[in-house]
């Protein structure tokens, strides 16, 4: 697969249409997932997806393969572009937009209701973890990432990265009240 993925790259670097498709197809839905939990905002992190993957087609012939996976990059990119944005932003608190996977025809109203509020507390939640916490949550569970990949976008070893992610579970249920089996 790494063999492929570098193909890949090494044709988009020479400005292969069908490279620059490829890669942005497979790579698409994680960063716009990782973007989204960090802005919570559907249209800005649709937006902010998209110039992650314009700077790619403007800055792909500087990309070096390091034998990491190319996502590392792109996720590097858009972690900038988060910080970025989260610092020109000013205004106070918005309504966000959350879009479950599942038709909504499909489940009672008090469902999505409850699933709204949910979403909201954690978001609430997120925002109290400090920027590692909140990065390496988005990254495992937003992205979709392994560990070794979340290690990888991070550029940290994949201990340092599991006790992150350990610590950011342990703050989120503190701070949000959820008690474990073993505790009374």
């Amino acid at each position: 697969m790494q063999n492929e993925e570098q193909g890949l790259v090494e044709r988009a670097r020479r400005k292969d249409l069908e490279a620059l498709s490829r890669l942005y197809e497979a790579n698409f839905v994680k960063i716009y997932r990782y973007i989204f939990i960090r802005v919570t905002d559907k249209t800005e992190a649709e937006d902010l997806t998209q110039q992650v993957f314009l700077r790619v087609i403007q800055s792909i012939d500087s990309y070096h393969w390091k034998g990491l996976p190319f996502s590392a990059w792109l996720f590097r990119i858009a972690h900038n572009l988060i910080i970025d944005h989260v610092r020109k932003r000013q205004r106070g608190p918005q309504f966000t937009e959350y879009v479950s996977q599942e038709d909504p025809k499909d489940r009672p109203p008090e469902d999505q209701a409850e699933e709204w509020l949910m979403m909201d507390t954690v978001k609430v939640a997120l925002k109290q973890l400090t920027q590692l916490q909140q990065e390496v949550i988005s990254l495992r569970f937003a992205a979709g990432l392994s560990i070794m990949e979340t290690a990888q976008a991070m550029g940290r070893n994949e201990g340092a990265i599991k006790a992150l992610q350990h610590s950011a579970l342990e703050s989120l249920r503190r701070i949000m009240g959820v008690k474990v089996n073993n505790e009374r």
